[in-house]
């Protein structure tokens, strides 16, 4: 798809809202992702879940465990694994950047959203450090301040 001024437009399939709640957001990275066609056709359909998925990287590629993609329903014998692990695609330089900050403290690879891009499924890989739970606690008191602020504005108008 795309817009009044001819760029592509991204079509969000799936986000990991859990992972902006729990974790500091250091580093995003966008990747691509090996699928198989049954994948594609339950993504498609929008049969994904991202909520307790993370990445690691072994022998120099990044693979994405727990993303949850539900077996096709046409499909037969040739049905995908649901859970299995799949291989993203990113550049040499940035997986070497990527391992020596995933060996700090801490530091975890964690997707944040799906979505179509130029007729590819693309993932957001984003670094992350782990959120304490008066950090969280913050978080929600401030975003509870600026609703009722809101609130507040809109009716003196």
């Amino acid at each position: 798809m795309k817009n009044m001024d001819g760029k592509e437009i991204e079509k969000i399939i799936a986000t990991n809202r859990k992972a902006r709640h729990d974790y500091n957001i250091i580093d995003s990275y966008e990747s691509g992702v090996v699928l198989k066609g049954t994948e594609v056709k339950s993504i498609r359909n929008g049969n994904v879940n991202l909520k307790d998925s993370y990445a690691v990287i072994k022998n120099s590629e990044v693979f994405l465990l727990n993303m949850h993609v539900s077996p096709y329903k046409q499909a037969n014998i040739f049905n995908h694994e649901p859970l299995r692990d799949r291989k993203l695609l990113l550049n040499k330089m940035e997986i070497k950047k990527l391992l020596g900050k995933v060996q700090e403290k801490g530091m975890t690879l964690v997707p944040l959203r799906l979505y179509f891009k130029k007729g590819r499924i693309k993932v957001e890989l984003a670094l992350v450090k782990g959120k304490k739970i008066y950090d969280k606690r913050r978080d929600i008191a401030r975003r509870d301040f600026e609703r009722e602020k809101l609130r507040e504005w809109k009716g003196r108008i």
